[in-house]
């Protein structure tokens, strides 16, 4: 293969990869009505499907992060996309809600092996300064995946039953991992500064590393709102606003789709034109979009008639800004021999904080009060996000007098 072809069918194999990934966890929460009515359960025990994922997903991610630091990054990949596909197909076969719950955490073991190894992988295909939009695109498939299970399942899940979008997402995975296994791995740390710190390359300096824990308590908040309001807005559209269940998830599903391409891609065009003259930037643009997004997401769960998908859009679109800098700052506090368990050690702090937590809870504050009252946690977890993140700028690691050294020798 061609070198300069490889990089960028990597990233683009990796970045489908990424959107599958999403679709699959994604598709249940278009459908939450009609397994709800199905099942007759609460509002807490649907939350529960989504918090028992990402429970699974986290304590199988330092595993995974681990092995893949020492072992066949590739191997891991497949592995997991063939155990979460597999569970994905399973999922449309279930018969009650403990089977559901079962099936729909188990997804969350093959996603952990994905999420702990490829970024790892991506940040060996390109050089320093080209990180933030490699990152960018791969992230991409955060919300266009999370967009594609919505809409898909909206789309299926109404007309032919809930279970239908389960069979349709399990299938592909099968078929790009073994296109996956046709790939050579690229070497480990390739464009990672030659020296690094104690603080930066060993596992003792990771647990004191402050640029890797500022970026990741920023992502954890980050992600307690983000997804906590991902697993709800199309059941609040539905049941508050009384918008058709098939409507609010392709509404809502294209507006995260159009802001999970132009509005990450933005935001990674960005921190790395900003860090060409401050190493905090990755920091200071997430936490910057951050502070944006909170009064948006306020006006967008209160507004009602013609402004509430407007509002919703731009809430979106400030959120999701943040996603590439805040994951470059991660990748960029450690090195690369390290960098996959830092990967899983992330993973399991923002969803043990943050999305593995937060569906449960405002289901558990709606079954109580509203879900309108209940989102009200995640604007508070957006703005302590915005302001982590700014102040983690001040611990970024000194990239530029790297990049400044090397040119000179």
């Amino acid at each position: 293969m061609q070198p300069k072809l490889y990089p960028r069918l990597a990233l683009a194999l990796l970045t489908v990869l990424n959107v599958l990934n999403f679709i699959d966890r994604n598709v249940l929460l278009a459908v939450q009505p009609l397994v709800k009515q199905e099942f007759q359960v609460t509002d807490a025990a649907l939350g529960l499907l989504t918090s028992a994922f990402f429970f699974t997903y986290m304590f199988s991610a330092p595993v995974v992060g681990w092995m893949g630091d020492r072992f066949s990054r590739k191997a891991l990949i497949v592995t997991g996309v063939t155990v979460w596909s597999g569970f994905t197909l399973l999922t449309g076969l279930v018969h009650d809600y403990h089977q559901l719950l079962i099936r729909h955490a188990i997804v969350g073991i093959g996603e952990a092996s994905y999420a702990a190894v490829a970024p790892s992988w991506v940040c060996d295909l390109f050089p320093l300064e080209r990180r933030g939009r490699a990152l960018a695109i791969f992230n991409c498939g955060l919300a266009v995946g999370s967009a594609g299970g919505l809409i898909l399942g909206a789309s299926f899940g109404h007309p032919f039953g809930w279970r239908a979008p389960f069979l349709l997402a399990g299938i592909p995975g099968f078929v790009l991992a073994l296109v996956l296994w046709r790939l050579p791995e690229p070497p480990r740390g390739r464009f990672d500064p030659v020296s690094a710190s104690a603080l930066r390359s060993t596992l003792p300096g990771l647990m004191v590393n402050p640029a890797f824990w500022t970026a990741t308590i920023g992502l954890a908040l980050y992600t307690f709102a983000v997804g906590g309001l991902q697993v709800w807005i199309p059941t609040f559209l539905n049941r508050v606003r009384g918008v058709p269940v098939e409507r609010a998830g392709v509404v809502f599903g294209i507006i995260v789709a159009f802001n999970g391409i132009v509005a990450v891609l933005i935001g990674g065009w960005l921190g790395d034109r900003m860090l060409k003259r401050h190493d905090g930037a990755y920091y200071a643009v997430a936490g910057l979009a951050m502070f944006a997004a909170v009064p948006f997401m306020v006006l967008a769960v209160y507004a009602s008639g013609p402004w509430m998908f407007p509002l919703i859009f731009v809430a979106v679109f400030f959120l999701l800004v943040g996603t590439a800098p805040s994951n470059g700052a991660v990748v960029n506090a450690v090195n690369a021999r390290i960098r996959s368990t830092a990967l899983a050690l992330n993973l399991f702090v923002i969803h043990l904080l943050g999305d593995a937590f937060s569906p449960w809870l405002i289901g558990a504050i709606s079954d109580r009060t509203s879900l309108l009252t209940a989102f009200s946690v995640t604007f508070a977890a957006a703005a302590f996000s915005g302001m982590v993140m700014v102040y983690g700028a001040r611990f970024a690691p000194r990239l530029i007098s790297h990049r400044l050294n090397e040119a000179k020798s």
